[in-house]
Protein backbone atom coordinates (compact mmCIF):
# COMPACT_ATOMS: atom_id res chain seq x y z
CA UNK A 1 0.00 0.00 0.00
CA UNK A 2 1.27 3.43 -0.42
CA UNK A 3 -0.52 6.73 0.32
CA UNK A 4 0.44 10.18 -1.47
CA UNK A 5 -0.26 13.57 -0.13
CA UNK A 6 0.24 16.92 -1.76
CA UNK A 7 1.94 19.50 0.41
CA UNK A 8 1.16 22.75 -1.13
CA UNK A 9 3.62 25.68 -0.74
CA UNK A 10 1.49 28.40 1.82
CA UNK A 11 1.69 32.07 1.00
CA UNK A 12 1.57 34.76 3.82
CA UNK A 13 -1.01 37.59 2.06
CA UNK A 14 -0.61 39.55 4.77
CA UNK A 15 2.09 39.85 8.18
CA UNK A 16 1.68 41.76 10.93
CA UNK A 17 4.37 40.78 14.11
CA UNK A 18 4.73 42.33 17.14
CA UNK A 19 7.24 43.36 19.89
CA UNK A 20 8.71 40.28 21.25
CA UNK A 21 7.00 38.83 24.36
CA UNK A 22 9.10 38.53 27.53
CA UNK A 23 9.72 34.89 26.56
CA UNK A 24 11.34 36.23 23.08
CA UNK A 25 8.97 34.86 20.96
CA UNK A 26 7.04 37.24 18.61
CA UNK A 27 3.06 37.45 18.43
CA UNK A 28 1.76 38.01 14.82
CA UNK A 29 -1.69 37.93 12.45
CA UNK A 30 -1.83 37.09 9.17
CA UNK A 31 -3.81 36.19 6.54
CA UNK A 32 -2.46 32.78 4.80
CA UNK A 33 -3.55 30.86 1.54
CA UNK A 34 -2.09 27.99 -0.34
CA UNK A 35 -0.78 27.24 -3.51
CA UNK A 36 -1.68 24.69 -6.22
CA UNK A 37 1.95 24.22 -6.03
CA UNK A 38 3.93 22.24 -3.59
CA UNK A 39 6.06 19.51 -2.62
CA UNK A 40 4.51 15.10 -2.74
CA UNK A 41 5.15 13.19 0.03
CA UNK A 42 4.55 9.87 -0.65
CA UNK A 43 4.37 7.04 2.56
CA UNK A 44 4.42 2.95 2.03
CA UNK A 45 4.91 0.12 4.32
CA UNK A 46 8.52 -0.54 5.30
CA UNK A 47 10.73 -1.95 8.12
CA UNK A 48 11.85 1.00 10.66
CA UNK A 49 11.49 4.53 9.45
CA UNK A 50 13.53 5.41 6.33
CA UNK A 51 13.08 8.88 4.32
CA UNK A 52 14.56 9.40 0.66
CA UNK A 53 14.34 13.09 -1.17
CA UNK A 54 13.99 13.59 -4.68
CA UNK A 55 12.85 16.35 -6.74
CA UNK A 56 14.20 19.64 -8.26
CA UNK A 57 15.30 20.49 -4.63
CA UNK A 58 16.83 17.19 -2.77
CA UNK A 59 20.67 18.66 -3.11
CA UNK A 60 19.35 21.54 -0.18
CA UNK A 61 18.31 18.53 2.07
CA UNK A 62 19.98 15.18 3.31
CA UNK A 63 17.89 12.17 3.53
CA UNK A 64 19.35 11.07 7.26
CA UNK A 65 18.47 14.27 8.79
CA UNK A 66 16.82 13.34 12.06
CA UNK A 67 15.67 17.01 12.14
CA UNK A 68 13.41 17.01 9.00
CA UNK A 69 10.11 17.47 9.99
CA UNK A 70 8.71 14.91 7.72
CA UNK A 71 10.81 12.23 10.18
CA UNK A 72 9.47 14.63 13.04
CA UNK A 73 5.89 14.16 12.10
CA UNK A 74 6.55 10.31 11.56
CA UNK A 75 7.95 9.82 15.25
CA UNK A 76 5.59 12.21 16.31
CA UNK A 77 2.47 10.73 15.47
CA UNK A 78 3.72 7.12 16.19
CA UNK A 79 4.43 8.22 19.91
CA UNK A 80 1.20 9.88 20.43
CA UNK A 81 -0.60 6.78 19.38
CA UNK A 82 1.94 3.98 20.48
CA UNK A 83 2.64 2.38 17.09
CA UNK A 84 6.22 1.59 15.89
CA UNK A 85 6.98 4.15 12.78
CA UNK A 86 7.66 1.88 10.42
CA UNK A 87 7.63 3.55 6.76
CA UNK A 88 9.52 3.87 4.14
CA UNK A 89 8.57 7.89 3.28
CA UNK A 90 9.52 9.56 -0.55
CA UNK A 91 9.19 13.42 -0.43
CA UNK A 92 9.76 15.00 -3.66
CA UNK A 93 10.96 18.61 -3.07
CA UNK A 94 9.62 20.84 -5.59
CA UNK A 95 10.34 24.26 -3.49
CA UNK A 96 12.98 26.47 -2.44
CA UNK A 97 13.71 25.29 1.03
CA UNK A 98 14.14 28.35 3.87
CA UNK A 99 12.01 30.36 1.47
CA UNK A 100 9.08 31.72 3.75
CA UNK A 101 6.32 29.75 1.83
CA UNK A 102 5.86 26.70 4.74
CA UNK A 103 7.53 24.42 2.50
CA UNK A 104 9.04 22.09 5.45
CA UNK A 105 5.73 22.61 7.78
CA UNK A 106 3.21 21.68 4.48
CA UNK A 107 5.87 18.86 4.35
CA UNK A 108 5.18 17.90 7.73
CA UNK A 109 1.15 18.11 7.59
CA UNK A 110 1.67 16.06 4.62
CA UNK A 111 3.38 13.57 6.60
CA UNK A 112 0.95 13.38 9.36
CA UNK A 113 -1.73 13.20 6.91
CA UNK A 114 -0.09 10.11 4.88
CA UNK A 115 1.03 7.94 7.53
CA UNK A 116 -2.33 7.95 9.45
CA UNK A 117 -4.08 6.33 6.65
CA UNK A 118 -0.84 4.41 5.92
CA UNK A 119 -1.29 3.03 9.53
CA UNK A 120 -4.71 2.76 9.48
CA UNK A 121 -5.01 4.99 12.98
CA UNK A 122 -8.32 6.70 12.05
CA UNK A 123 -7.46 9.91 13.98
CA UNK A 124 -9.33 12.78 13.67
CA UNK A 125 -8.48 16.46 13.05
CA UNK A 126 -8.09 17.46 16.75
CA UNK A 127 -5.91 14.63 17.67
CA UNK A 128 -3.54 15.52 14.33
CA UNK A 129 -3.71 18.85 14.88
CA UNK A 130 -2.69 18.51 18.40
CA UNK A 131 0.60 16.19 17.34
CA UNK A 132 0.84 19.38 14.81
CA UNK A 133 1.40 21.95 17.51
CA UNK A 134 3.78 20.04 18.75
CA UNK A 135 5.86 20.16 15.16
CA UNK A 136 5.77 23.87 14.69
CA UNK A 137 3.76 26.84 14.52
CA UNK A 138 2.68 27.04 10.81
CA UNK A 139 2.14 22.89 11.03
CA UNK A 140 -1.15 23.24 12.33
CA UNK A 141 -2.85 25.78 9.46
CA UNK A 142 -0.60 23.37 6.90
CA UNK A 143 -2.49 20.39 7.91
CA UNK A 144 -6.00 22.51 7.57
CA UNK A 145 -4.21 23.64 3.71
CA UNK A 146 -7.57 26.15 4.10
CA UNK A 147 -7.58 30.10 3.73
CA UNK A 148 -6.88 31.36 7.40
CA UNK A 149 -6.19 33.77 9.62
CA UNK A 150 -3.36 33.22 11.80
CA UNK A 151 -2.83 34.73 15.61
CA UNK A 152 -0.75 33.78 18.63
CA UNK A 153 2.72 32.85 17.06
CA UNK A 154 1.58 31.59 14.17
CA UNK A 155 -0.09 27.96 15.84
CA UNK A 156 -3.92 29.40 16.20
CA UNK A 157 -5.65 29.66 13.40
CA UNK A 158 -9.54 30.29 11.93
CA UNK A 159 -11.23 29.34 8.89
CA UNK A 160 -12.23 32.48 6.56
CA UNK A 161 -13.39 33.51 3.08
CA UNK A 162 -10.84 34.78 1.04
CA UNK A 163 -11.15 35.20 -3.13
CA UNK A 164 -8.49 32.93 -5.39
CA UNK A 165 -5.64 35.05 -6.91
CA UNK A 166 -3.42 34.51 -9.84
CA UNK A 167 0.06 34.82 -8.77
CA UNK A 168 3.78 34.65 -9.53
CA UNK A 169 6.09 33.22 -7.10
CA UNK A 170 9.82 34.90 -7.04
CA UNK A 171 12.81 33.28 -5.20
CA UNK A 172 16.37 34.80 -5.97
CA UNK A 173 18.17 30.82 -4.85
CA UNK A 174 18.69 32.74 -1.39
CA UNK A 175 18.18 30.04 1.55
CA UNK A 176 16.87 32.92 4.55
CA UNK A 177 16.87 31.65 8.15
CA UNK A 178 13.80 32.63 9.88
CA UNK A 179 15.37 33.26 13.73
CA UNK A 180 17.74 35.64 11.62
CA UNK A 181 15.38 37.16 9.54
CA UNK A 182 13.86 38.13 13.81
CA UNK A 183 17.04 39.26 14.99
CA UNK A 184 17.18 42.16 12.51
CA UNK A 185 13.68 42.72 13.06
CA UNK A 186 14.70 43.07 16.97
CA UNK A 187 17.65 45.07 16.11
CA UNK A 188 15.75 47.73 13.87
CA UNK A 189 13.38 48.28 16.68
CA UNK A 190 10.46 47.23 14.50
CA UNK A 191 7.22 45.63 15.74
CA UNK A 192 4.40 47.28 17.58
CA UNK A 193 1.02 46.68 18.96
CA UNK A 194 -1.04 43.78 17.09
CA UNK A 195 -4.15 46.73 16.04
CA UNK A 196 -7.14 43.79 14.61
CA UNK A 197 -7.02 41.20 16.44
CA UNK A 198 -10.57 39.84 14.49
CA UNK A 199 -10.64 37.76 11.86
CA UNK A 200 -10.53 39.72 8.17
CA UNK A 201 -14.03 40.11 6.36
CA UNK A 202 -13.41 40.58 3.21
CA UNK A 203 -16.46 41.34 0.95
CA UNK A 204 -14.90 40.61 -2.64
CA UNK A 205 -11.51 40.48 -4.69
CA UNK A 206 -11.28 44.14 -4.06
CA UNK A 207 -11.86 44.48 -0.57
CA UNK A 208 -9.56 41.78 0.03
CA UNK A 209 -7.01 43.59 -2.50
CA UNK A 210 -7.18 46.69 -0.75
CA UNK A 211 -6.59 45.20 2.97
CA UNK A 212 -3.71 43.42 1.53
CA UNK A 213 -1.89 46.41 0.28
CA UNK A 214 -2.54 47.92 3.36
CA UNK A 215 -1.24 46.03 5.49
CA UNK A 216 1.75 44.21 3.69
CA UNK A 217 4.34 41.98 5.20
CA UNK A 218 6.24 43.38 8.21
CA UNK A 219 9.21 41.48 7.95
CA UNK A 220 10.22 42.56 5.00
CA UNK A 221 12.74 45.61 5.85
CA UNK A 222 14.37 42.88 7.98
CA UNK A 223 14.28 40.27 5.31
CA UNK A 224 15.72 42.79 2.65
CA UNK A 225 18.59 43.86 4.70
CA UNK A 226 19.83 40.33 4.97
CA UNK A 227 19.03 39.55 1.27
CA UNK A 228 19.08 43.21 -0.76
CA UNK A 229 17.68 41.07 -3.65
CA UNK A 230 13.91 40.88 -2.11
CA UNK A 231 13.79 44.60 -2.22
CA UNK A 232 15.14 44.58 -5.79
CA UNK A 233 12.29 41.54 -7.06
CA UNK A 234 9.63 43.88 -4.83
CA UNK A 235 10.34 46.72 -7.10
CA UNK A 236 10.58 44.93 -10.11
CA UNK A 237 7.15 43.00 -9.95
CA UNK A 238 5.49 46.45 -8.60
CA UNK A 239 6.83 48.59 -11.14
CA UNK A 240 5.21 45.95 -13.54
CA UNK A 241 1.79 46.94 -15.14
CA UNK A 242 0.34 43.54 -14.59
CA UNK A 243 1.09 43.08 -11.35
CA UNK A 244 -1.81 44.05 -8.59
CA UNK A 245 0.29 44.06 -5.42
CA UNK A 246 3.59 42.34 -5.17
CA UNK A 247 5.02 41.45 -1.06
CA UNK A 248 7.01 39.29 0.45
CA UNK A 249 5.74 36.03 2.25
CA UNK A 250 7.08 34.97 5.74
CA UNK A 251 9.94 35.58 6.37
CA UNK A 252 11.45 35.69 3.14
CA UNK A 253 13.27 35.62 0.41
CA UNK A 254 9.92 34.25 -1.66
CA UNK A 255 7.63 37.21 -3.30
CA UNK A 256 4.59 36.74 -4.42
CA UNK A 257 2.87 39.23 -7.32
CA UNK A 258 -0.73 38.93 -7.91
CA UNK A 259 -2.31 39.80 -11.18
CA UNK A 260 -5.52 39.47 -12.68
CA UNK A 261 -6.11 35.83 -14.09
CA UNK A 262 -3.87 32.51 -14.93
CA UNK A 263 -2.84 33.92 -18.22
CA UNK A 264 -1.72 37.37 -17.14
CA UNK A 265 0.21 35.12 -14.68
CA UNK A 266 1.84 33.03 -17.54
CA UNK A 267 2.94 35.80 -18.92
CA UNK A 268 5.04 37.59 -16.17
CA UNK A 269 6.38 34.76 -15.44
CA UNK A 270 8.02 33.95 -18.99
CA UNK A 271 8.80 37.32 -18.85
CA UNK A 272 10.92 37.15 -15.46
CA UNK A 273 12.27 33.99 -16.29
CA UNK A 274 14.02 35.46 -19.63
CA UNK A 275 15.10 38.69 -17.72
CA UNK A 276 16.69 36.03 -14.26
CA UNK A 277 16.66 33.16 -15.18
CA UNK A 278 18.54 32.60 -11.85
CA UNK A 279 15.86 32.68 -10.01
CA UNK A 280 13.11 30.53 -9.37
CA UNK A 281 10.02 31.89 -10.97
CA UNK A 282 6.63 29.82 -11.47
CA UNK A 283 2.80 30.73 -11.63
CA UNK A 284 0.11 29.51 -9.52
CA UNK A 285 -3.08 30.07 -8.31
CA UNK A 286 -4.09 31.33 -4.62
CA UNK A 287 -6.96 28.64 -3.85
CA UNK A 288 -9.78 30.85 -1.75
CA UNK A 289 -13.14 29.24 -0.17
Amino acid sequence: MSVQVFAPAKINLTLEVGRPRADGMHPLQSVVVFADIGDIVTAEAGDGLSLRITGGFADQLSDGDADNLVLCAAHALARSVGVQANAKITLEKNLPVASGIGGGSSDAAAALRALNDLWGLGCGAAQLQAIARELGSDVPVCLAGMPAWMTGLGEVWTPMRAPAFAAVLVNPMRELSTPLVYREFDRQGLGGDLSRFETPQWRDRTHALSDIVATDNALTAAASALVPDIAVIIEILRNDARVEHAAMSGSGATCFALVDDLPAAEALATDLRAAHPDWWIIETELGGA
